[in-house]
């Protein structure tokens, strides 16, 4: 997309340094490793490129606030987020790897770790892993109402991590059902969740008022690269005033009750904002 593309740690401490000068608080990071596996074993190996990263920004930029994404897709070959056993995935099974992720990330020096995985029951166990390891002060952002369908399509092209069979509709939550959404948002905040995310931002700002109306949590919201894709190509074509149209779709973001906005659009925004833009 443009302005946006995979990087090597050393072009990835460049944008944050540019980011940080820019006033953008915090960086989540994903990582494309060099070998992918059924059980997606690179996810905890301590010289990947997640974990060197967390460490380059620890060490230049300790200001930044660093998050980690906490998933398996990008690290299997079959590009799910959890291990396959006869074609579904398995959640139980799932849950100590990721855990086992988390874990390393903080290791590494993460400030937050933020599980995107959506398997029942994984934050608990997360926060049972960081706890024991001596990390109880380390919190998770958990993604908790990230809902199935087609605004990840750019995504899971850079990351490499669309799957090759089937969907995730199977542990993603249906776009129909605000209802069961706010049942995942309370069961990890009850597990432990210190901050919860709503995903995609954009078509479902009803979910996030609801969250932060009914929840009084902390609230992320995520808006995803197909949000990021039709107003930039909007504007390509002159159809809209990308500008106004980027920060008017991160105010109604920020109107609908999120604390934090994960964006494609940060830099840009934050520039914009750092010149003195009004609304």
């Amino acid at each position: 997309m443009p302005g946006v593309a995979q990087t090597s740690v050393d072009e990835m401490l460049a944008d944050a340094r540019d980011a940080a000068s820019l006033g953008v608080g915090g960086v989540l990071l994903f990582g494309i490793p060099d070998t992918k596996d059924a059980n997606g074993s690179s996810a905890w190996d301590e010289k990947g490129p997640v974990h060197e990263a967390v460490r380059a920004l620890k060490r230049e930029l300790p200001e930044l606030v660093v998050i980690t994404d906490v998933c398996l897709c990008e690290y299997t070959d079959h590009g799910h987020c959890g291990i396959l056993r006869d074609g579904h995935v398995d959640n139980d099974a799932t849950l100590e790897l990721l855990a086992r992720e988390a874990t390393s990330h903080a290791k590494a020096g993460a400030d937050i770790v933020a599980p995107s995985d959506m398997m029942d029951g994984r934050v608990a166990v997360i926060r049972a892993a960081l706890d024991k390891a001596g990390f109880g002060d380390t919190p998770i952002m958990s993604y908790a109402a990230k809902f199935a369908g087609g605004f990840y399509g750019p995504f899971r092209e850079a990351a490499e991590s669309a799957p090759k069979s089937g969907d995730r509709r199977g542990y993603q939550m249906d776009a129909a059902n605000a209802d069961e959404a706010l049942r995942e948002v309370f069961a990890d905040i009850d597990e432990g969740a210190d901050i919860v995310m709503v995903k995609p931002a954009g078509p479902f700002l009803d979910v996030i008022t609801r969250v932060k109306s009914e929840t009084r949590h902390p609230l992320a919201a995520y808006q995803v690269s197909s949000e990021f894709a039709m107003i930039q190509a909007a504007a390509e074509r002159g159809w809209v005033d990308g500008d106004r149209a980027m920060m008017e779709s991160l105010l109604g973001i920020r109107r609908a009750g999120a604390d934090v906005i994960i964006t494609y659009f940060a830099r840009r925004a934050a520039a914009l904002i750092k010149s003195g833009w009004e609304p």
